[in-house]
């Protein structure tokens, strides 16, 4: 069931195998994608707007009105992602620091870690109950195939980003690792790569949602899994195969946002 809204800035609540029932706020832009990534397997499709230029595209005080008009849902966590890069918000700190003001909820980010390297980013995230870092490249030239990066975003500083970032952080930190045929086998490298971080746990994923890249199987998942269990002493591990049981949400959102937000097929 989804019920029709105005909301503009806000979206779901929608079921996620990683965050329970999850409100996403979206302080980028209603209607183009914004990244400094070019993913091979982004459900949002190709980027429309590249850049690692970080800008205040939608003001706070617009995401308060619209959480000021929510009726009374289940909400696990209210989650910063939307059509793009959410560090990319240069008000993103402001924001968090805002809707935790008048907001009981936990506050999440999904973030591609691009900027991780940055003091001011590091800094706004610190600010979040549950930072969920992309990790998928296992070296340079992995990153250059499979994230297609803007001019600028190197590995080094992403890998240095998230460990300073754990380093530092009193939330909880999950990496996730999205596998396609072009990364499988670099379990090892990325493995050494979340003993070196420490992460609070690692999120085993694969594209699901049409994309034009192969999802792997579950066999392939589960094993990947497996790999990182017994290698990561001490880290939970949890994959987008596992079973979870998730409860009846009802979103607040027409299906045409939660698509052009990569929610719905």
């Amino acid at each position: 069931m989804k019920m029709q809204s105005g909301f503009k800035y806000i979206y779901g609540p929608v079921p996620s195998w990683r965050l329970g029932s999850s409100l996403g706020v979206d302080l980028l832009s209603q209607e183009e994608k914004i990244c400094n990534f070019d993913c091979i397997y982004c459900q949002l499709g190709p980027v429309k707007k590249y850049t690692s230029e970080r800008k205040i595209y939608v003001p706070v005080k617009e995401v308060i009105k619209e959480l000021g008009a929510l009726p009374g849902v289940n909400i696990d966590y209210i989650t910063f992602s939307g059509r793009g890069e959410p560090t990319l918000a240069a008000n993103l700190g402001e924001a968090i620091k805002t809707v935790k003001s008048i907001r009981k909820e936990r506050i999440a980010v999904l973030t591609n870690s691009s900027l991780m390297g940055s003091d001011a980013v590091r800094n706004e995230l610190f600010l979040a109950d549950f930072v969920v870092a992309k990790l998928d490249a296992g070296s340079a030239g992995s990153l250059q195939e499979i994230n297609r990066p803007a001019q600028g975003v190197g590995f080094e500083s992403i890998f240095e980003g998230i460990k300073v970032f754990q380093k530092n952080y009193r939330g909880k930190l999950a990496l996730q690792m999205m596998f396609v045929d072009n990364n499988k086998n670099d379990v090892n490298k990325l493995i050494y790569l979340t003993n070196y971080i420490q992460p609070d746990e690692i999120q085993v994923n694969t594209p699901l949602r049409p994309c034009g890249i192969r999802a792997l199987i579950k066999e392939e998942i589960l094993k990947i899994k497996d790999s990182f269990i017994a290698s990561c002493k001490g880290i939970n591990v949890v994959s987008i195969y596992d079973a979870r049981a998730l409860k009846d949400i009802v979103s607040l959102s027409d299906e045409d946002t939660l698509r052009r937000r990569g929610k719905i097929k």
